[in-house]
């Protein structure tokens, strides 16, 4: 099994790179790392970057993953291709523009792009906010699946993330003790579905709401709370067609936790009423 031991990273192609650093920074609130060579790295926590915007297309967007050392990404590299599951080794520059030492990237059965990345670069200075957002860490993302008990499946069984709670067939997934570090929505391509970031409180979330607001950027989803994870979030619409997450409050769960069943429906998405403008989390 591999053993997944962190989230990285998204990279993301864009059709204005200018822009999305704007958005990024400017909104989001996360802080500019480095920019050169038609791509840009931004963050909202101490890592040396949990966002990689480049210059292509929106299209092209990958989850980077990390294991645990050489040995583990060669046993990976094993696995999945005794799966049947084609990997390709990262060259030198690619690795070098990914900020790490060694990576292989593979897609899973609906076509999302992943990287497996070994000793991602760490930042010697602590993240420093372009906005007082209240961003704490980059938390979890949503992928899109056109085969939800299939993908559950392969990552549950190729690796160490195991289901925490369902809402329909979409399963919440994780490797540690946070409630999601991948969810899985029906839809009919592959892509990310929406990227989070944590926040350190709903005051936070309150916030950004009236600050998105006045400034019109489009609200998808809340304020609300989730039934699963118990998050209170915010859901907006950011630059390339990508939605964005703050939440602030998720579930930590324990190796007694028992997953749960939730219907799909718009209660079981917010407990507080909150109705989604989103098309993945559609119930009607």
């Amino acid at each position: 099994m591999i053993e997944i031991v962190d989230i990285r990273y998204c990279r993301l192609g864009t059709a204005d790179l200018d822009g999305a650093v704007r958005f990024a920074t400017e909104l989001i609130g996360l802080e500019l790392v480095d920019r050169g060579n038609g791509a840009a790295y931004v963050r909202g926590d101490d890592r040396d970057h949990n966002i990689c915007y480049f210059e292509g297309d929106p299209a092209d967007q990958t989850l980077g993953l990390e294991v645990r050392a050489f040995d583990d990404l060669a046993a990976a590299e094993a696995i999945l291709q005794t799966a049947g599951v084609e990997t390709r080794r990262g060259s030198d520059d690619e690795a070098e523009a990914r900020r790490c030492m060694g990576f292989i990237n593979f897609k899973d059965p609906t076509g999302n792009s992943v990287d497996l990345v070994v000793r991602p670069f760490h930042s010697g200075n602590r993240y420093f906010a372009s906005r007082d957002a209240g961003i704490c860490e980059f938390s979890h993302v949503g992928l899109k699946t056109t085969d939800a008990p299939r993908d559950e499946a392969f990552w549950s069984t190729l690796f160490n993330f195991r289901v925490n709670d369902w809402i329909g067939s979409a399963p919440l997934m994780s490797f540690d003790q946070v409630h999601h570090r991948i969810a899985l929505f029906p839809t009919d391509h592959a892509g990310l579905q929406h990227i989070n970031f944590q926040t350190e409180s709903i005051d936070d979330i309150m916030r950004s709401y009236y600050f998105f607001r006045d400034r019109q950027i489009r609200i998808r989803f809340g304020p609300g709370r989730h039934a699963t994870s118990n998050a209170m979030f915010l859901y907006y619409d950011g630059p390339d067609g990508m939605t964005y997450e703050y939440s602030s409050g998720v579930r930590m769960v324990d190796e007694e936790w028992r997953p749960r069943q939730f219907p799909f429906t718009a209660e079981s998405f917010c407990v507080w009423g909150s109705r989604p403008d989103i098309d993945e989390f559609q119930t009607d």
